[in-house]
């Protein structure tokens, strides 16, 4: 069992090695992604340091939590869109028939589908969390919180569109679905918790779970709670075992289209 875990994990990070390499074919493209990543989250930035200037105190976050709620929205959009870029593409994949080149392999078809491309542009992400972190927090113990709650932000980000995207074995046309759901959470991520009532706010903790991903981590970083971090911990490893779940219930009622293709 332990050997078959060895395994496909190094398949896996083949699979993104190769990925990447793919990308860095064209090396200024792939600087100019990065580069222009990092200078389009920092535009936004500046919309924060004006109201900050006309009030301390938005939605319960000072400017510094504001700074690390942007870290972690960032960083987990850059661990799920680099190493799982495809899952974003997943009804697609799975209507279009393009599932059959992964079924076919001995190894997690899962796994097989959503990493097999990089994006590139989200090391630009990824490298402008931290820098938020750094400018806010530089301990240790900050750098490696923030680490691991990216990291589980960016697995609750990819086990929601792996829900979302697990539709479409069931229903036709459920691109612009998934596409919305995934889009909510980004678009949302950024603002801060406080500014947001009600059931909106009942979403975040459910059906949007960025609560999780972004929310919690930014009151950890902040005044550090072992229950916060339990919670995370907790939703995380629950959102994952219900998408790998849904995906391979969903698997079952899959249709090959004949479509003759091939992974390299």
């Amino acid at each position: 069992m332990l050997t078959v875990v060895k395994n496909q994990i190094k398949v896996t990070l083949l699979s993104i090695k190769y990925g990447l390499m793919r990308q860095m074919l064209n090396k200024t493209t792939f600087i100019t992604n990065i580069i222009f990543m990092l200078l389009n989250n920092a535009s936004f930035i500046l919309q924060w340091v004006i109201l900050y200037s006309l009030k301390d105190n938005i939605g319960g976050y000072t400017f510094k939590q504001v700074l690390l709620l942007w870290g972690f929205a960032a960083g987990t959009y850059g661990v799920s869109h680099f190493f799982f870029k495809r899952v974003f593409s997943l009804s697609d994949i799975i209507n279009t028939g393009k599932l059959d080149a992964s079924i076919i392999q001995p190894k997690n078809i899962l796994l097989s589908v959503i990493t097999s491309d990089v994006e590139a542009s989200a090391l630009g992400d990824l490298i402008y969390g931290y820098i938020m972190l750094f400018i806010c927090d530089i301990s240790i113990s900050s750098f490696l919180l923030f680490t691991l709650f990216i990291i589980c932000g960016g697995i609750i980000m990819t086990s929601i569109a792996i829900i979302y995207g697990s539709l479409a074995f069931w229903f036709n046309n459920t691109e612009m679905l998934a596409d919305t759901g995934n889009s909510l959470m980004v678009n949302f991520a950024t603002y801060p918790e406080g500014i947001f009532k009600g059931v909106v706010k009942t979403l975040f903790y459910t059906l949007i779970p960025i609560g999780f991903a972004n929310y919690i981590p930014v009151q950890v970083l902040n005044d550090f709670n072992v229950f916060g971090l339990l919670a995370v911990l907790g939703v995380t490893t629950l959102i994952l075992c219900m998408a790998i779940a849904i995906f391979y219930k969903g698997l079952k009622n899959y249709s090959s289209s004949n479509l003759m293709s091939a992974r390299i």
